[in-house]
């Protein structure tokens, strides 16, 4: 350990997942919403204690066993060996159930803090179970397409979810994303999940995999009439947007404006636009001014969770 760190606060991005046809593996990181989280030494205690959650209207749990964040803290000290006394904070800065990742931006910011405080002995890489391990409590399920690049930033490809094989992939210099969300839906996951075929058909698999091998040529190429052909969902897309009222008129009015492509972040209910410049994504938000939905215009946040100074 760092002696003289004490303390230390960093804040973790929502982000963005599946990506149309990436469902369960690819994901990306905006700035804007994300959750802030505090870790400082205590010498009064042995292990984690959660002194302060604020702007989660009191859903979150203080006991640490049922804390993303702190879960995700606690299993870096086991992945270390190391025990100690700690105090957290939890500072939620965007909405829940959105579809933007917020329990993996807690999850992603117990780890990276309580690695932070230790002298970051590990990775952000090598930090990947950890914030797994508090993710899966709340999501129920072990996938990485919010973690991955909630902690490595830009946009992450999760090749093997049972060992964390992610890929880190480029993002383009001039994508940008607009983000809607409508807090008055509300989406439940094992809802969001029953709306997902158990099976597919051969030939829905294959233009699926067609679909987002295209997407990593478009990435790497920064080939934006590709991607726009590319983030296509074959497979989640129909069952979800059922879930969400207008659906198809705010895809066709995105689409409208310029955007390159349209889809369902995550379960939702928020929705995502991609568009080719900063101006563009701007324009595609100016369409929904009047929509009762709150929006972000982001670029790709390619740094992921950082430390606030």
């Amino acid at each position: 350990m760092i002696e003289d760190l004490q303390e230390v606060k960093v804040f973790a991005p929502a982000t963005l997942a599946n990506l149309g046809c990436g469902y369960d593996v690819l994901g990306l990181a905006i700035y804007g919403p994300g959750d802030e989280i505090i870790i400082r030494k205590s010498s009064s205690q042995i292990g984690i204690s959660i002194k302060e959650i604020s702007g989660d209207d009191g859903k979150l749990p203080l006991e640490v066993e049922k804390n993303t964040a702190a879960i995700s803290a606690q299993a870096v000290l086991d992945q270390l060996g190391l025990s100690g006394g700690f105090e957290m904070e939890i500072h939620k800065k965007m909405p829940f159930g959105s579809g933007l990742g917020s329990s993996a931006a807690s999850a992603v910011g117990g780890a990276f803090a309580m690695n932070e405080l230790l002298g970051s002995p590990l990775s952000r890489t090598e930090l990947l179970p950890a914030a797994m391990a508090g993710e899966s409590i709340a999501s129920k399920a072990w996938h990485a397409d919010n973690v991955a690049p909630g902690l490595l930033g830009g946009i992450c490809l999760v090749r093997d979810n049972p060992t964390l094989d992610v890929v880190s992939l480029p993002a383009p210099d001039d994508l940008w994303a607009t983000v809607l969300y409508d807090p008055a839906i509300e989406i439940l996951t094992a809802e969001a999940r029953e709306k997902v075929p158990a099976e597919v058909s051969t030939s829905v698999a294959t233009t699926q995999a067609g679909h987002l091998a295209a997407l990593v040529s478009a990435l790497y190429e920064q080939d934006y009439a590709l991607l726009a052909r590319s983030i296509v969902d074959h497979i989640a897309e129909p069952g979800r947007s059922e879930l969400i009222p207008n659906f198809e008129g705010y895809k066709q009015r995105a689409l409208a404006e310029g955007a390159l492509a349209f889809g369902i972040s995550g379960s939702g209910p928020s929705l995502f636009a991609l568009s080719h410049g900063e101006l563009a994504a701007h324009q595609v938000a100016s369409a929904f001014q009047n929509d009762p939905v709150e929006v972000y215009v982001s670029a790709i946040n390619t740094e992921g969770v950082s430390v606030v100074k």
